[in-house]
């Protein structure tokens, strides 16, 4: 861990300039609003080591792919959501300098992310290489009322200078994409112009034709004045901006607000992109700052009411876990069902913004329960919209009759992957698809998405499953060989018992979701039937692998086994590991690491968090003692569900401290790695560890059950969730339970096994066992 951030419950506050962690405070300090977002680079120049990203959701570049050694069904191109014209950039110049913080001396330097109303501030003191001090602050929004603006108010305040202060909004096309495989530039620039009153940047992606179109205008004051000056005007082939500035002595203040508009052909006519996108910065530059900043604040506030987790008695818990619900909310907002979720979000590069299948793992049982919009919904039909591409994809690998494989890593559908041990084998992550279908009827309390869209992609989902088993003759079971499970740190193995198991629920969805669909759904069970050409005698062979599905388990041990052969390793523990060798896949070959019986991630009891009803909790303890002093949780996927498994079977202790490496993996760099962006998907597991683990949370026989604990450390926590047309607020004291509902009528829920009444306005207040 890397401590070096100040806690605070409602603000993220780093003291002092670090050079040497810019990069890492670049992710921490990101912003945006759905639309677009952005790393926390500094607004002026910064010559040394950064990496300046903006990003535009839903704007792709077709990347050439690049290996060593082509195989058959490898994808041509890698899809990467492009690092974007930056839309943030000001010069700040005296008469003869021009401020350069990797140049400059910084002294009082502090930066601060106002989660409540989502606000980033700077403030700073500068001194030049000739003696020039000034003293800057910024704040700077992406705006969630307005989508397509960004914006900045930048003051300047001599300290010691007397002189001309020109500060110089710009745009900027000249971007390098720093992982790009051949260094490409993404961008063509279509125009740039400047004139008295705005300036733009158009620009489209090489290859794909998407277009994005940058406008902004400004306001300049002189000691809270407006003033009216005559700009220069900066135009050039791939910049455009202004120069605007005033004369000021010791003590005086020069402020600059930007207003950028960022309009994208996702959702403009290409014809109109320009027009729209000047008209917008104007607009905002009419309504003010004060009037855009309350909007914005506005739309927070409705979503800290809705969302918002109370810890007391735990400040860098409840630090950690508000980051993480403000990081979720600015990187997507649920409205747009072509949009999804990059594991990095708008914070970096890596993974290329693209899909994966963090986001049904992760994100949409946190949409579902803990906002009552459509957000999980459309995440789903995201998937939906893609089963033609899923469906190629499989064809592609020699599948056939509809069946579908999702991609491990996609932008529109198509898989872009092209690592062999992952893209090909780690296919479990077809079911995780199904099962969040499954829970978004149990969530609910409604079947339609499972009639309209669940069960086209359950069928083909299942088909490419009846066509991956093979039957073993020796063991007269079905087998799933050379497969990658979650545990990525085994590669081509056998029988991976996660894959297995669920591969057979989803063939029982399937089964099920026919059956329902066709005595509730007639019209809907016909049409799937006419688009599929399904045939009801294919659930007979579906019936066969339920039935006769190998499952490895080791009897004595009294565990399931994560693949065939684990248990022939050498089976240490990480504490065997010295400290200075973690993270291992940093420090490790990867032939060690593949030999080793460490496992990455959460696999065996993955199945077990996910499939909980099927288990009790003895074995769930068996199984938790044995595997989880071999996981390193070298993925950001592994801490909260070994939490919400450690609460299960009553270790407060050890779900406590996964819960905090869940909750604060960015905040204080757990695995070394914040300076490439920060791990989003996986921040909605530190909620869910809350949700499902400390309050215990599960749905049995349609009924809502709670089987609450709290950790020594907390005094209560609260949060909301949403079940079936109800939104309940919940209460965990260490004496009591208060329960609340806010929306809805009445529910029956079960806490410590006993059946309650809950009805709105009415508090429940049970004491704890």
């Amino acid at each position: 861990m890397k401590k070096f951030l100040k806690t605070d419950e409602w603000n993220i506050i780093e003291e002092g300039f670090h050079a040497d962690k810019l990069r890492a405070s670049e992710s921490i300090f990101s912003l945006g609003n759905g639309r677009f977002g952005q790393r926390g680079n500094f607004e002026e120049t910064y010559s040394s080591d950064s990496l300046q990203g903006s990003y535009v959701a839903g704007i792709s570049f077709l990347d050439r792919t690049r290996v060593g050694w082509w195989k058959n069904g490898y994808p041509h191109f890698f899809s990467r959501i492009p690092n974007a014209p930056d839309w943030s950039g000001i010069y700040l110049r005296l008469i003869d300098e021009e401020v350069d913080l990797s140049q400059w001396d910084i002294k009082q330097f502090e930066r601060k992310l106002d989660m409540k109303e989502g606000i980033s501030y700077r403030d700073f003191e500068v001194t030049s290489p000739k003696g020039n001090t000034l003293k800057i602050h910024v704040e700077h929004i992406n705006s969630m009322a307005n989508q397509n603006l960004c914006l900045i108010k930048y003051s300047v305040t001599s300290v010691n200078y007397e002189g001309k202060v020109s500060i110089v909004p710009y745009i900027n096309g000249d971007v390098k994409h720093e992982t790009s495989n051949f260094n490409e530039k993404m961008w063509n620039i279509l125009r740039a112009e400047t004139t008295n009153e705005h300036a733009y940047l158009w620009t489209q992606t090489k290859r794909e034709d998407s277009q994005v179109c940058c406008a902004l205008t400004y306001q300049l004051f002189k000691n809270s004045k407006e003033i009216n000056t005559s700009p220069i005007k900066i135009e050039k082939e791939k910049l455009t901006g202004f120069s605007a500035g005033a004369d000021v002595k010791p003590g005086e203040r020069i402020t600059l607000i930007k207003y950028t508009a960022i309009l994208s052909s996702l959702y403009y006519d290409r014809s109109e992109l320009v027009e729209q996108a000047v008209t917008e910065s104007k607009n905002a530059k009419s309504q003010g700052w004060e009037k855009l900043l309350q909007d914005h604040r506005e739309v927070w506030q409705n979503i800290w009411d809705e969302m918002d987790v109370t810890i007391d008695g735990d400040p860098e818990a409840q630090q950690g876990i508000r980051f993480n619900i403000f990081q979720l909310n600015q990187s997507y907002r649920g409205d747009d069902p072509r949009l999804n979720i990059g594991p990095k979000g708008f914070t970096g590069e890596k993974y290329g913004g693209n899909t994966q299948w963090n986001t049904e793992l992760c994100c949409i049982p946190f949409f579902l329960l803990s906002s009552p919009k459509e957000t999980a919904k459309n995440l789903l039909l995201y998937r939906y919209n893609q089963l033609p591409k899923a469906i190629e994809n499989a064809r592609k690998l020699g599948f056939k009759n509809g069946a579908a494989l999702y991609p491990m890593v996609t932008f529109n559908g198509e898989e872009c992957h092209n690592e062999w041990e992952i893209t090909f084998e780690e296919i479990h992550r077809n079911n995780i698809i199904v099962h969040e279908i499954m829970q978004y009827a149990v969530m609910t309390g409604h079947n339609d998405f499972i009639a309209r869209y669940g069960l086209e992609m359950m069928i083909a989902i299942s088909r490419f499953w009846s066509q991956r088993v093979s039957f073993s003759q020796p063991k007269q079971k079905y087998v799933i060989l050379g497969v990658t499970g979650p545990n990525e740190y085994e590669n081509n193995v056998d029988n991976n018992w996660y894959t297995n198991y669920s591969c057979v629920q989803t063939l029982k969805s399937t089964i099920e979701s026919l059956e329902l669909v066709a005595h509730q759904y007639p019209d809907e069970y016909a049409r799937v039937r006419r688009i599929t050409d399904f045939q009801y005698a294919e659930t007979s062979y579906w019936q066969e692998i339920i039935d006769r599905m190998y499952l490895p388990e080791d009897k004595e041990l009294g565990i399931f086994v994560q693949n065939d052969g684990y248990l022939d390793k050498e089976l240490k523990t990480i504490d065997d590991i010295p400290s200075e060798e973690r993270p291992v896949n940093q420090h490790w070959s990867w032939d060690r690491i593949l030999r080793s019986c460490y496992i990455k991630q959460s696999d065996v009891l993955l199945g077990l968090y996910l499939y909980y009803t099927n288990f009790d909790d003895e074995t769930v303890r068996r199984n938790f003692r044995f595997y989880e002093p071999r996981t390193l949780h070298e993925s950001s996927l592994s801490p909260y569900v070994h939490s919400i498994l450690a609460s299960r079977i009553g270790d407060i202790n050890k779900a406590y401290n996964l819960f905090l490496h869940a909750t604060r993996l960015d905040l204080d760099d757990y695995n070394n790695e914040l300076s490439q962006g920060l791990h989003i998907t996986s921040m909605a597991g530190s909620w869910l560890a809350i949700v499902h683990g400390f309050s215990g949370m599960q749905v049995k026989n349609n009924m809502l059950c709670f089987n609450p604990i709290i950790p020594d450390k907390w005094n209560k926590y609260t949060f909301k969730i949403n079940f079936r047309g109800c939104t309940l607020q919940v209460e965990i004291g260490k004496n009591e339970i208060k329960i609340s509902m806010t929306e809805g009528d009445e529910l029956n829920i079960l806490v410590y096994e006993v059946v309650y009444h809950a009805n709105r306005g009415k508090e429940l207040i049970i004491r704890r066992n």
